[in-house]
């Protein structure tokens, strides 16, 4: 008799925990790259706006390494009861498993889309010292002197965007791999190394300090935050096509209102005009979308990175 109670009363308390209405604790959002990179500086702005409508905390978890592929898998092993959410990029989802024979997880049945977030600016930063003021400038002095500059890499978008204008320009430079882009930038600043591509969340007050000089940007058009910088087009390079961006996903198979919920609740954040605005000054544009558009353009973005790996003869590892 006391052990049917004992059961009924643990069937009790499990109803009980279903019922309550979602979410009912602290929501987890896992960021693949380290604190101060742009993607946490974004996830940190709309969760702060996300946590203060439905009352009840985000937390930002920073899980660097392996181009974000450590985040990613954690995530897809993850519960999937919309407490973990993943804020991931390019890198976790098309680069890091283009590059691999056997990839860690799969980024479309591994995952739940939730929202397309919106798209990164990212410049080509100079260290200032350095005789280039220019991408032409760049081009000439890298011809002239092969393998003598080295760049740094913090991301995928990096290494993909060097490789294919490596390519494309017919140049040669020594890659330095980071495992962040503000401790590239950090060190192109010092000079150790003399280049990188990054956001303006951590090269932006450089080039205004005149520590770096940006020579072109990955944008089909103009940024408004630095205007004078020209496209990759107008230096020359109309080939380039590496495309950066962010969307949130969770594990697979979420329950649908959740994945509906946690839709609405980000698009009404990205909405909100002072989100807007301190997402203007990181120079990212919103692109938010239904589960089902993010689902298709994860599939097509995959294709995409791997078009381009062939297209400069990178071979998956």
């Amino acid at each position: 008799m006391k052990r049917c109670i004992l059961g009924a009363a643990a069937l009790l308390l499990a109803a009980q925990a279903l019922a309550q209405p979602y979410p009912s604790k602290p929501i987890r959002i896992v960021v693949p790259f380290p604190g101060g990179s742009a993607t946490d500086t974004i996830t940190r702005i709309l969760g702060q706006s996300v946590s203060a409508a439905i009352g009840q905390p985000i937390v930002i978890d920073n899980k660097a390494g392996a181009d974000g592929a450590i985040a990613g898998a954690e995530v897809a092993r993850s519960a999937p009861d919309g407490y973990t959410l993943f804020m991931a990029t390019n890198s976790p989802m098309a680069v890091a498993v283009a590059m691999k024979k056997q990839p860690p997880y799969d980024p479309v049945a591994d995952f739940t889309p939730i929202t397309d977030v919106g798209r990164y600016t990212f410049f080509l930063y100079v260290n200032a010292a350095q005789p280039i003021k220019s991408f032409q400038e760049l081009v000439a002095y890298a011809k002239a002197n092969p393998g003598k500059l080295n760049y740094g890499t913090g991301n995928t978008t990096g290494i993909m965007s060097f490789a294919q204008m490596n390519a494309l320009a017919g140049i040669e430079m020594t890659h330095v791999p980071y495992k962040g882009e503000p401790q590239a930038v950090t060190d192109v600043v010092a000079g150790r190394v003399q280049l990188v591509w990054a956001t303006p969340t951590t090269g932006l007050a450089f080039v205004k300090d005149g520590k770096l000089r940006a020579v072109a940007t990955n944008l089909k058009t103009r940024s408004k935050v630095l205007p004078d910088v020209p496209t990759m087009a107008e230096v020359g390079v109309p080939g380039y096509s590496v495309v950066s961006w962010a969307a949130l996903y969770a594990p697979a198979k979420l329950p649908r209102e959740i994945q509906l919920r946690l839709n609405k609740e980000f698009h009404d954040a990205m909405k909100r005009p002072e989100v807007a605005a301190q997402l203007d000054k990181q120079s990212f544009p919103t692109t938010p979308s239904t589960p089902e558009e993010l689902a298709a353009f994860t599939k097509a973005q995959l294709e995409a990175y791997r078009a381009i790996m062939k297209s400069i003869g990178m071979q998956p590892e």
